[in-house]
């Protein structure tokens, strides 16, 4: 006994152990059952519960029953612990503890005995569920089960006698209720028929007999056992009649009819036809032909009837079913639609979540029709609020966990087939408990935070000051400072829990990175209470909350919900009557409503005001399609919008006749008509039938009617007289009536039934006719009569008949061809052509009359031409076309041609391009270039003018050329002066507005370190000083436009001469004192003495002097006899006013010499006092050619005077004026500024020794300045050049007229203000002072290589143009009175005073 007790005590401790090791790995390791459920297994952490599999093993399906009999609706839960099974009825739960003929059998299902069911009493049939709980996790419910009960046998249609020939099918009917079915029965002479291939019964109990045999014949009855005591059908007698000799028509004894199936099912399409032949059935779906024997779902039922087994979701389509005997064709079609149950493509997933959290349980659904979703709760329908919300369609989202969330969730999923479920578990932690896992996807983005486990430590206090920063109707944004227990908080994170005042629910919403303090609430409802509170996290856990804050959202602007109910019904075939109710959410009072209606298939909607609940609009289309509309208004503006409703206009006669109608007789005694419907616009409804009329021409009271189907298009109209004219016309039918009728249209039977096995004789006769575009055919019939003649085939073409082919009527005799050639050749075939074919054809040739076809009209021209300028090398041409319409759009094959050229050079050629749009963009143009442009338009053969010329200028761009013709000259006398002369770009792209040299002494410089000497644009040459001598230096040059610099000339190398002494260059003149005046000799001693003069030399200046005394005094005797008229005193008198104003640097006293060089030296002096431009070299400036226009002076008189009188004989001709205009149009003339240095203010002290040309005024002649007229005296000035440094005074002799040729410069006393132009290095006119007194010039810095040289003012000059020179020339022969004169004649006195004083030193 003790080592029995021992064995047990060790048996004992050993199950103890086991059990806690059991319990210890269920702890450890849930249950697999949880997989089954879709979800995870999380790694449970301590303290943590796990997730319970609790899932359905057995779900009722449904089930028919017959009364009386038992049903058990299976159900099977799994769960540890084993759940409670309970049964809901029609949503109701069922009490079984007292119920005698229902029970809950062990597994769960139920078991319900003696089905009891009766017309009144049907307490057994409905939807049943079954409930699965478990006290301490939740509650889930099956999916429904229906449970149906076969009623009463009822016949809806029962056999009838027949008979059948030998090898036909017979269809004997026998449908009962379809809950009936499966209980029905076939029995032949009152036993049982035996079914095979041959004999089937189809899913409605129709009986179909294939191939009938003589053993076939017999007393047939249907039967139904339902339970009871079986009800039979009547007996119906079938007889089997021996084979036809003649043919029977083609009729179905059974048609397939459409069908509604379900995937995996079975579906039968019934198709039996009978017929002599017998015919053969085939099935094609969707225009396919089916081939069964490549499918082994589809099999073909005896009669022909189709069988799809294990339906799919393709095989939904049209069946077509066609019966052919050989001779006739029948068909018949039906619809299968195919539906799915619904299916789980995505289920729910246990959560694991906290309190104040949102989540989302997502769940996917497929199905067809579209499954509608359900959420339950343990068992309880979850009603969508504000905190259980339905998004994304399936997706159940709980806002603002609390602990009585926690539990199961099942999404259903339902449609007209069948439901499904599907479930998770949701767990919710306390949250000191921090999640297992990762959180799951099914988290919101707003509690997917701070779910790191804690760690010991101190916790943050609660956040400062809460304050809402701003408030709005949907949101509110919140902010807060740092905790005191920790000011910077840059490692704390944030969550704030919110929820409506009065609703323990509380939602909460995460800062979004460390640090933040701020955070937006959205998604609020209008003027509501919130009530906040803020927590700080840190990696401890959560600290304290902060004090509650509570704020009112905004009230929102109160528009109109949509108005419910709306309904739309037609109330005629052109009116709509569309109803609705008030607003459920009216926010304020509904001022009035807007109706929108609009026609299917157009997106033109059209509105109504309306201030009623109902409105009726007239005017629509008969039997079209609208949808409708209702927006509410509010003193706020529009509501929200109802959904569209769509209705049709009720139906109406048609409101046109049928079209192309036409008649062919057959024979004697029969007419065929042809027609077409009316228009789909003038059917008002779908087309019943049509209605044929027809009577003898010759008695149009008697009228016959044949009434033929809305499908028929043709009828034949037999039984009528030989030899009888008829007139027939038909109308369309709706089920609204008769529409309009056809016009009456006549033919005629043949008088005897003629012969149409052979094809007609040829035509008796043909005849031709031509004209110009046209030929005249016109025969006789076959000489034959007794041969049918349906027609005439005309065929004809240029060399050959069969290039075209017109048909037309038997009773026609003639035909004219149109649309010929003139001047063809054509030969014409005519056939007469009956059913059989065409017959012999009779040919003949005629050539059309030849015509001068007139010019076509010509179209209008383009308007509007306009270019827009793109770019330096493009433009857009557009224009309007007035023979378009409005819109401008092209319809037809018209085309454009733009052309367009430059007028430089003058006979450049147009360039044309072709365009079928309203624009052109004209490429590949020269940059700066003025182009025109004009578009003409051509149709065919006709053309417009071409339009008015637009005119556009393409943009600058920067030189793509260098300067051309470099070339460097010494300037003579001057060896360390050099000239530099050019030619602008060949591609200048622009106006030139500068230039600038480069030169260096070596060639392999860097650029940087070359000299520049910057150039006005407008100049071709320039002087370049200081250079050293015997030096070779290099010259490049470059041009500038607007759009920047181009490139480089090539380097041009030029050495200076070596050091010339005999022109004294490079030495100054000592100062001698103010008292000296310099001698006329030209003497350059450095004493101060004059060199002795050569003997002929005295004496030629001698005579000379006297010549121009003589030559004074005749002028001086011409003026005072001329021009003495007031108009002239005038004009004198304004000379003077002018003159007097003028601020001339010499004394006031100066005398005016009498001759033309004087004036002639004020006009080309003028830029200097009137340009408004304070830096000289801005001034606009004539360009010589080349440095020959350049004429250098000697310091000496006589090489002076001999110069210049060279210089004019080689420059000048007889008519100076006219040699100068043509040079001035040889020179081009640019203008474009140059940005230079800033003008300086120069100082030149000179020695007393210097001396000064003439002072030189300005006329008021040149008060109007062409800027063209520098060009005129360019050349002139050009001649004049004296030193820069040490010139004398000379007597410059510029001939301008062959009578007024020289003047003599007056010289000023010493000490008194000059004029003091300064000499520039330019080749053209300009004028040094060289008297010690000071004038400021203003100048331009220019630089030179070696060393630093002074500011050189520059002066450029400026005269008027030719003709208004010639006319000053004129004015001024007469503008001197005697008193003027005697002014004249004292300084002339005095000029010849100093030059004997000269002479005799």
């Amino acid at each position: 006994m003790a080592a029995e007790r021992g064995a047990r005590r060790r048996l004992s401790a050993s199950c103890f152990w086991l059990s806690c090791l059991l319990l210890l790995l269920a702890r450890l390791a849930p249950g697999a059952g949880a997989a089954r459920s879709g979800a995870p297994l999380p790694s449970a952490g301590v303290g943590v519960r796990t997730f319970t599999p609790f899932y359905f093993l057995v779900e009722p399906v449904d089930t028919l029953s017959i009364r009386g009999s038992s049903v058990i609706l299976n159900c099977s839960a799994y769960s540890e612990p084993s759940p409670k099974i309970e049964w809901k009825k029609d949503g109701t739960f069922l009490n079984l503890v007292s119920d005698d003929r229902r029970q809950l059998l062990p597994d769960g299902s139920l078991f319900i005995s003696n089905v009891v069911h009766s017309k009144h009493n049907k307490p057994d049939e409905g939807y049943y569920q079954c409930v699965a709980t478990v006290d301490s996790l939740g509650t889930i419910v099956s999916r429904t089960a229906k449970l149906t009960v076969a009623g009463l046998p009822r016949f809806t249609s029962q056999p009838e006698p027949s008979s059948v020939y030998a090898g036909n099918s017979a269809v004997l009917n026998c449908e009962v209720n379809a809950d009936l079915v499966p209980f029905v029965r076939w029995e032949q002479n009152r036993q049982p028929l035996l079914l095979d291939d041959r004999i089937i019964r189809l899913p409605s109990g129709t009986l179909v007999i294939s191939n009938v045999t003589e053993g076939d014949g017999g007393l047939y009855r249907c039967l139904v056992e339902s339970g009871g005591p079986p009800k039979y059908s009547d007996e119906a007698e079938l007889k089997v009649l021996p084979d036809l000799e003649e043919t029977a028509n083609l009729v179905f004894l059974k048609q397939p009819s459409s069908l509604v199936r379900v995937i995996g099912q079975s579906a039968v399409l019934p198709c039996v036809a009978s017929g002599f032949p017998a015919p053969a059935i085939r099935w094609m779906k969707n225009e396919e032909l089916l081939n069964m024997e490549s499918s082994e779902r589809l099999v073909l039922l005896a009669g022909g009837s189709l069988e799809i087994r294990d339906i799919i979701e393709d095989d939904a389509g049209t069946y077509f079913c066609i019966a052919d005997n050989g001779n006739e064709t029948i068909e018949a079609q039906a619809e299968l639609m195919v539906q799915a149950q619904p299916e789980f493509l995505k289920q729910p997933a246990n959560i694991y979540a906290q309190e104040s959290m949102d989540i989302i349980f997502e769940c996917e659904v497929t199905g067809k029709p579209t499954p509608t979703v359900k959420w339950v709760k343990n068992g309880d329908m979850v009603i969508p609020s504000d905190y259980f919300k339905i998004v994304k369609e399936h997706n159940l989202q709980v806002l603002g966990l609390v602990k009585s969330d926690e539990g199961f969730y099942q999404c259903i999923a339902e449609n007209d087939v069948g439901n499904a479920q599907a479930g998770a578990q949701l767990i919710i932690l306390e949250h000191d408990v921090a999640i297992p896992t990762l959180p799951p996807t099914s988290l919101t983005s707003a509690t997917t935070d701070h779910l790191a486990p804690a760690t010991a430590g101190p916790l943050p206090s609660a956040p400062r000051d809460v304050v809402a920063s701003l408030v709005s109707t949907r949101f509110i944004k919140l902010t807060w400072r740092t905790p005191a227990s920790d000011p910077h908080g840059d490692n704390l994170t944030y969550s704030v829990f919110y929820t409506k005042e009065g609703i323990a629910r509380e939602r909460v919403e995460n800062t979004s990175h460390p640090g933040e303090m701020q955070v937006t609430i959205q998604n609020l409802m209008p003027a509501t209470v919130y009530i906040f509170r803020v927590v700080a996290q840190n990696k401890h856990g959560s600290g304290e909350s902060s004090a509650v804050l509570r704020v009112e959202t905004q009230p929102e602007v109160q528009l109109p919900g949509p108005a419910p109910n709306i309904r739309a019904y037609p109330t005629s075939p052109t009116s709509v009557t569309v109803t609705w109710e008030t607003p459920v959410s009216g926010n304020g009072e509904i001022q009035n409503y807007k109706l929108y209606y609009m026609e299917k298939g157009t997106d033109i909607e059209q509105d109504v005001d309306v201030s009623s609940h109902s409105y009726t609009i007239n005017g629509l289309k008969k039997y079209t399609e609208y949808s409708f509309r209702v927006v509410a208004y509010n003193k706020h503006g529009p509501g929200v919008s109802t959904q569209d409703v769509a209705v049709r206009t009720l139906s109406d006669v048609p409101s046109a006749a049928p079209q192309n109608l036409s008649l062919e007789v057959r024979n004697s005694k029969s007419i065929m008509i042809h027609w077409q419907p009316p228009s789909l616009s003038t059917q008002n409804g779908l087309i019943t039938g049509y209605k044929i009329r027809y009577r003898k021409a010759s008695r149009k009271s008697d009228v016959t009617e044949i009434l033929v189907t809305g499908a028929q298009l043709s009828q034949l109209i037999e039984g009528l007289d030989r030899g009888t004219e008829y007139n027939f016309r038909v109308a369309a039918l709706t089920v609204n009536g008769t529409g309009p009728a056809t016009d009456w249209l006549s033919a005629e039977t043949f008088e005897s039934d003629l012969d149409e096995t052979r094809v007609p004789e040829v035509p008796s006769s043909l005849h031709v006719r031509p004209l110009v575009t046209s030929i005249v055919v016109s025969w006789t019939p076959p000489e034959n009569q007794n041969i049918v003649v349906r027609g005439y085939a005309i065929g004809y073409g240029i060399g050959s008949p069969h290039a075209q082919t017109i048909k037309v009527d038997y009773k026609q005799r003639y035909y004219t061809i149109e649309n010929l050639d003139p001047s063809s050749h054509y030969v014409i075939t005519l056939k007469a052509f009956n059913n059989v074919g065409e017959g012999i054809p009779l040919y003949e040739s005629a050539v059309t009359r030849p015509h001068t076809v007139p010019d076509p009209t010509p179209m209008m021209p383009p308007v509007g031409v306009q270019a827009s300028i793109l770019s330096h090398d493009t433009i857009r041409i557009t224009w309007a076309d007035n023979s378009l319409p409005k819109h401008q759009k092209i319809t037809d094959s018209r085309y454009y041609t733009v052309r367009w050229k430059t007028n430089i050079p003058a006979n450049t050629k147009y360039k044309n391009a072709n365009a079928t749009t309203l624009s052109y963009l004209v490429t590949g143009l020269k940059p700066n270039t003025l182009y025109e442009f004009s578009v003409m338009v051509t149709k065919g053969r006709r053309s417009s003018t071409w339009s008015m010329t637009a005119h556009g200028t393409t943009f600058e761009l920067v030189p793509t050329s260098p300067p051309k013709d470099v070339t460097v000259v010494s300037k003579e006398g001057k060896p360390r002066t050099i000239i530099v002369n050019w030619q602008p770009p060949s591609e200048a792209n622009g106006k030139i507005t500068g230039y600038i040299i480069y030169y260096s002494t070596d060639v392999n410089a860097e650029i940087h370190d070359w000299v520049i000497e910057p150039v006005v644009g407008n100049r071709l040459t320039h002087q370049i000083q200081e250079l050293t001598l015997d030096t070779p230096y290099y010259f490049k040059i470059q041009a500038r436009n607007s759009k920047g610099m181009g490139p480089m000339s090539e380097a041009v190398q030029f050495r200076t001469p070596k050091a010339s002494g005999s022109s004294g260059k490079g030495s100054r003149i000592p100062d001698l004192g103010h008292d000296y005046k310099p001698p006329m000799s030209g003497s350059n001693s450095p004493h101060g003495s004059p060199s002795p003069l050569d003997s002929n030399m005295l004496l030629v200046i001698i005579v000379s002097v006297g010549v121009i005394t003589i030559v004074v005094v005749v002028i001086i005797a011409v003026f005072c006899t001329r021009r003495t008229t007031s108009h002239q005193k005038k004009k004198r008198a304004a000379c003077k006013s002018v003159n007097g104003s003028h601020k001339y640097k010499g004394n006031s006293k100066d005398v005016k010499p009498p001759d033309l060089w004087i004036h002639h030296e004020r006009l080309e002096l003028k830029p200097i006092d009137k340009s408004p431009d304070p830096n000289p070299i801005m001034t606009d400036t004539p360009i010589p050619r080349n440095s020959q226009d350049i004429t250098p002076v000697d310091n000496s008189m006589d090489s002076n005077i001999h110069q210049r009188r060279n210089s004019y004989r080689g420059h000048e001709s007889e008519d100076s004026m006219s040699t100068l205009a043509g040079r001035r149009g040889m020179r081009p003339k640019m203008m474009m500024p140059f940005d230079s240095q800033p003008p300086q203010q120069s100082v030149r002290n000179t020695p007393s020794t210097d001396t000064m040309p003439a002072s030189s005024s300005q006329t008021c002649c040149t008060d109007h300045q062409d800027p063209e007229g520098a060009t005129s005296s360019s050349y002139l000035a050009s001649s004049q050049e004296e030193d820069s440094g040490q010139s004398l005074p000379t007597a410059h002799v510029r001939p301008s007229h062959p009578l007024k040729s020289f003047a003599v410069p007056a010289v000023p006393p010493p000490g008194l203000p000059t004029y003091d132009p300064a000499l520039p290095s330019t080749p053209l006119l300009s004028q040094q002072a060289l008297n010690h007194h000071i004038h400021s010039v203003k100048t331009a810095s220019i630089g030179t290589l070696g060393r630093s040289r002074p500011p050189m003012p520059v002066v450029v000059p400026s005269a008027p143009e030719v003709q208004e020179t010639t006319r000053m020339l004129e004015d001024s022969e007469s503008s001197y009175e005697p008193d003027e004169l005697t002014k004249e004649m004292a300084h002339l006195e005095g000029l010849m005073k100093d030059l004997n004083a000269i002479t005799t030193a």
